[in-house]
């Protein structure tokens, strides 16, 4: 049987002749080979032209409203104004203004409709709204950096050689988005120097679209654009643990960091020496000697003892500033040297470990460089041995340990539950 000839490569000029319930009666015969000439009198036919079949699309009413929309309550958000949000959400709230002002102001009542239909309506009316979604009110669209508070971000770290921790602190940003700023502004004028074309038009077409955080006027506090001092979530909390303790027993957060990591109790000698200690010196310490930090495991399990939320979150020198000011909440200047004096000595500390810890790794990798070469050979000792590769030889700190022994995850007959616990 000859395959079916589709619809829509039929002209309507044939489907009268095509249809077998054609009410024209030039198309009562069924057959190509007898077509008539296009004449007029198939003119009078075409309201009976229709394809193949006969049921009617779903998508027709749906696509009808959705038009309907589009060109009545839909059309005020066809041009955005300049510096507000562009949601649908906008339009919710310009009828309930509208409303309101229609009950207070019946006069203007009219005026008040006709410029929220034109979508005219007030910047701050706009930019309130967070929700871009009507049907999602837990999803609220966050804000992203202005340009001048990019530039400044760039301009601090960069050009005035402050530090990472210090501009998030005074510009309320993450360190981490410090960071991606400085790399992003840094690898824009790499390109503008090659020559190469920016998406400038639509960097400013976004940023007029959504909430943007701007650059505070001097003299005035800066609005924080985040949180920067969140806790991440540590994977040893992730497990309930009931750990049974006596009711004289002062339970602190060092001890339940200690149950969470499987270390065992401290010495009653230790513990009263950390309970009696400044907590602020504690966590310089320890913040500014990471390596100090008590270890517990073997081999590839070894992991550092978890530490207070003091310690681990991204600005503990806050904690320290937070105290120094419920304690002396008179000596504004005091305050603030003592806490500029913090960051220098941490920021110190921290250009002081990069550096021994980069001494290390120059004094085990032998240059080699040979005569009339541009290359230059670098040799490392490596100690193959159980402690260093592991049992498998898939050891955390074995050379190639991605690449030199397979995985036998998949293998075929090959034991993949645990038969033995080291402890």
């Amino acid at each position: 049987m000859p395959p079916r000839i589709s619809s829509s490569r039929v002209s309507n000029s044939l489907l009268p002749y095509l249809s077998s319930q054609s009410t024209c009666p030039s198309s009562s015969s069924s057959s190509l080979l007898s077509l008539p000439a296009h004449t007029s009198s198939t003119s009078s036919c075409t309201s009976s032209r229709r394809p193949f079949s006969s049921t009617l699309s779903s998508q027709t009413r749906l696509r009808n409203q959705m038009f309907e929309w589009l060109n009545t309550e839909g059309a005020a958000l066809k041009h955005h104004i300049p510096g507000t949000t562009n949601y649908l959400t906008d339009i919710k709230d310009r009828k309930a203004k509208s409303q309101e002002k229609q009950g207070e102001q019946a006069a203007d009542g009219s005026a008040a409709v006709e410029g929220a239909a034109s979508g005219a309506s007030a910047p701050e009316e706009r930019s309130r709204t967070p929700r871009p979604f009507p049907l999602n009110p837990s999803f609220i669209s966050e804000p992203v950096l202005s340009e001048e508070l990019r530039n400044e971000i760039y301009q601090r770290v960069v050009v005035q050689k402050r530090s990472v921790r210090a501009v998030s602190v005074e510009l309320g940003v993450d360190m981490r988005r410090v960071g991606a700023v400085v790399r992003l502004v840094e690898l824009e004028k790499r390109w503008k120097r090659e020559g190469k074309p920016l998406a400038l038009p639509y960097a400013r077409a976004v940023r007029e679209m959504v909430p943007t955080t701007p650059l505070a006027e001097k003299g005035q506090p800066q609005v924080p654009h985040e949180s920067i001092n969140d806790l991440p979530v540590h994977r040893l909390t992730d497990p309930q643990i009931f750990y049974p303790v006596s009711e004289s027993r002062q339970f602190t957060r060092i001890d339940a960091g200690r149950v969470f990591s499987g270390a065992p109790a401290l010495e009653h000698s230790r513990e009263a020496e950390l309970r009696n200690a400044d907590p602020a010196d504690i966590t310089s310490q320890l913040t500014r000697h990471p390596e100090e930090v008590e270890r517990v495991g073997k081999g590839a399990d070894e992991i550092q003892v978890l530490q207070p939320a003091d310690v681990r979150i991204p600005h503990p020198h806050l904690i320290s500033f937070e105290r120094d000011r419920r304690a002396n909440p008179s000596e504004h200047r005091e305050r603030m040297k003592r806490y500029e004096q913090r960051l220098k000595e941490e920021e110190a500390a921290e250009q002081e470990r990069k550096k021994h810890a980069q001494e290390r790794r120059e004094k085990q990798i032998a240059h080699v460089e040979p005569d009339s070469s541009r290359f230059e050979f670098r040799f490392k000792d490596v100690v193959v041995s159980k402690e260093t590769t592991g049992a498998d030889g898939r050891g955390s700190a074995a050379p190639g340990r991605r690449y030199g022994v397979p995985s036998y995850d998949r293998k075929k007959g090959s034991v993949k539950i645990p038969t033995k616990v080291e402890v």
